[in-house]
């Protein structure tokens, strides 16, 4: 009975050592090596400071920057440490409160057209999501054209060429960074990135 515990605790030590130690370590430094600046959190810089991720998602509020989608986190809007879903249904009455609340906002805030995309009044699954789709860009081109004094063709232009194809051709779906968007405008007007 001895020579089970001893071989049992001797093979316990050894896998922690290997899948606990050991490959963590081996994963994490191939990635500093191979990925270094996903590895890092692919921050993004701005005269030295950091301004966001381009991985994660941020509340922007200023009419004059291009909207992020909702984030579900629990805690606070963004909160990486919180990710999550807000696991509220379809036919649930709160999620269908906060998406009428979230499309008069949108619309008061004088967007373009009359159907709201979805992926601006609905939250993505980790709550977390640092793009929209190009729908959802476009359609706040009347909002940040007219707060920042610009022609609404230029913008477009802007979001157009901000515009990411699908990872490796055919995974996702065509999308736009909100953070490098706005740090694009924010750059063309002179002012240091996003509030």
């Amino acid at each position: 009975m001895l020579a089970l515990v001893r071989s049992a605790v001797a093979s316990l030590g050894l896998l922690s050592v290997v899948t606990g130690i050991a490959y963590p370590m081996l994963v994490t430094g191939l990635a500093q090596v191979v990925f270094p600046r996903q590895a890092g959190g692919s921050l993004v810089l701005v005269a030295g400071r950091v301004v966001g991720s381009e991985l994660v998602g941020q509340a922007f509020v200023d009419p004059r920057l291009f909207w992020s989608r909702p984030s579900a986190t629990l805690s606070a809007p963004y909160d990486a440490a919180a990710s999550g879903g807000s696991n509220l249904g379809p036919s649930n009455p709160a999620l269908q409160d906060a998406v009428r609340a979230r499309i008069e906002t949108l619309v008061g805030a004088g967007g373009s057209g009359e159907r709201v995309p979805v992926d601006l009044v609905t939250a993505s699954g980790s709550g977390l999501d640092p793009h929209i789709t190009p729908a959802a860009a476009f359609h706040q081109v009347r909002r940040v054209a007219r707060a920042r004094g610009l022609s609404e063709t230029e913008l477009w232009r802007r979001v157009e060429a901000r515009i990411e194809g699908r990872s490796l051709g055919v995974l996702g779906e065509p999308r736009v960074n909100v953070l490098l968007l706005n740090l694009d405008l924010e750059r063309s007007s002179g002012d240091e990135g996003p509030r």
